[in-house]
């Protein structure tokens, strides 16, 4: 029997945006943002040598260089004050949320609620301009050993800190500005733009490619059923789901007793969503930089590190998998579906798995069903990120190509198509009860109007 609410649901037309006004103005502000976001890119940081630059960047453009682009959304290419993109903050999230479920005080103060949570927010935000500070100075030392400088000193490396960690913090503020008050997830919203916004580029540079010989015909057919093929592969697993069974007992309110209802429990393959993809990617990416700008000046240190962890390298491949299921996992237990909650809640509701106690024994269960499930989820996330690294050494493809940029192209469309029509569905309903409110106010009005004639 399919409910009011689905029926609903299935029933919504997209003609209803243009009633919707609170939805047109989410998304016209998430807009705004995002062309923000875009126009920082192309704003330079104070003393580049600005046709250095550009000389540099047409031969790092391929391979590590279109890595680094796409989570900067080319501002690191055009080394825009938003260079650094927000790879520090989601760093900083990487190292919060470890602290959180390692250090009793951090996990307790994570169970206080709305207050906890903005105190954990707030040191994400310290933990930000920390990581910021950091990567800005090492990439403006690298910029400086390039000759991309053009006034090297303590000067430019203070100006370039300032300007780079600014650039960060105000994209940060950004997306949680998209977050709260606009359509989608804010962070990954700007993620998804800057690649969007580089893929015409990477399209004319592949087939410009295919004209010129570098890369034949069939390669470029297969590359386009491939995409095509990843793109139903991804939107297929993200839509898959594992039901639990869940059971509701009679219940008797006052002299009645309404019988037992059923329904069932949806657990995503990937609970995770893109966050894994994007962690694993963010913690690879300083040493690129660092040594993509700093070119043979680099040390023997970085020299060493990208011998063995460099793209395209083994140690690298296993690492970024390795990374990639770790926060597939991390992320789900801690953020995505925390088992304990999710037993509480439905302890408090009286529901229960048939066969299963309820309180510690369901969350047993399901700590061990989602285990189960986020192999499957955890295997695809790692299949398709790897997609790029086989592209780009194999074929010379763009990366934007790879699985990566198309899992998250693919997630965050699907995500904020989601949360449009939830606003839709949310307005549906407001119309209703106004429709409701109005009919009883009309027959109240008659029945007065009746009494009054008699």
């Amino acid at each position: 029997m399919v409910s009011a609410a689905e029926q609903m649901a299935a029933n919504t037309s997209w003609s209803a945006l243009g009633k919707a006004t609170e939805l047109r103005k989410r998304i016209l502000f998430t807009i705004g943002l995002l062309i923000i976001c875009r126009l920082g890119t192309y704003i330079p940081v104070p003393g580049i040598d600005g046709a250095a630059l550009r000389e540099f960047m047409e031969g790092a453009g391929q391979g590590i260089g279109g890595m680094l682009s796409m989570f900067t959304g080319g501002a690191l290419g055009r080394m825009g004050i938003f260079a650094l993109g927000i790879m520090p903050y989601i760093s900083a999230s990487i190292i919060v949320q470890l602290m959180t479920a390692m250090v009793p005080a951090l996990e307790q103060l994570k169970k206080e609620g709305e207050q906890g949570r903005k105190k954990i927010n707030q040191y994400t935000r310290y933990g930000t301009v920390l990581l910021a500070t950091l990567q800005a100075y090492g990439l403006a030392v690298s910029l400086e050993a390039g000759d991309l400088a053009s006034d090297p000193g303590l000067f430019f490396r203070i100006e370039a800190v300032i300007t780079l960690v600014g650039g960060t913090m105000f994209m940060m503020w950004l997306g949680e500005q998209i977050t709260a008050r606009g359509i989608g997830n804010g962070i990954s919203l700007i993620i998804f733009v800057g690649i969007i916004a580089e893929v015409p580029a990477a399209l004319a540079q592949f087939f410009a490619s295919g004209r010129s010989g570098a890369i034949s015909p069939a390669v470029i057919v297969g590359v386009i059923v491939m995409v095509i093929a990843v793109i139903a592969f991804v939107v297929f697993m993200e839509r898959a789901l594992r039901k639990i069974h869940i059971q509701y007992p009679r219940r008797q309110v006052g002299m009645k007793v309404y019988d037992g209802g059923s329904s069932h429990l949806p657990i995503k393959v990937n609970p995770a969503g893109v966050i894994p993809a994007i962690f694993a990617s963010s913690l690879l990416l300083l040493p690129t930089t660092i040594s993509t700008f700093s070119g043979a000046d680099s040390g023997p240190v970085m020299s060493t590190i990208l011998a063995y962890f460099g793209p395209g390298q083994p140690l690298y491949l296993l690492f970024f998998v390795a990374m990639i299921v770790f926060f597939a996992y991390f992320y789900t237990h801690n953020v995505a579906f925390k088992t304990d909650d999710v037993a509480d809640n439905l302890k408090n509701q009286n529901g229960f798995v048939p066969g299963i106690r309820p309180g510690a024994k369901t969350a047993e269960y399901l700590e061990y069903v989602v285990n189960r499930v986020l192999v499957l989820g955890a295997g695809y996330l790692a299949l398709v990120c790897m997609l790029p690294e086989v592209l780009r050494n194999q074929f010379a493809v763009p990366f934007y190509f790879g699985g990566t940029s198309v899992l998250i192209v693919v997630s965050v469309t699907m995500d904020t198509i989601q949360q449009v029509q939830s606003h839709l569905l949310a307005h549906q309903y407001e119309g209703l009860i106004e429709k409701s409110q109005l009919r009883g106010k009309g027959k109240r009005r008659a029945r007065k109007g009746g009494a009054a004639r008699r």
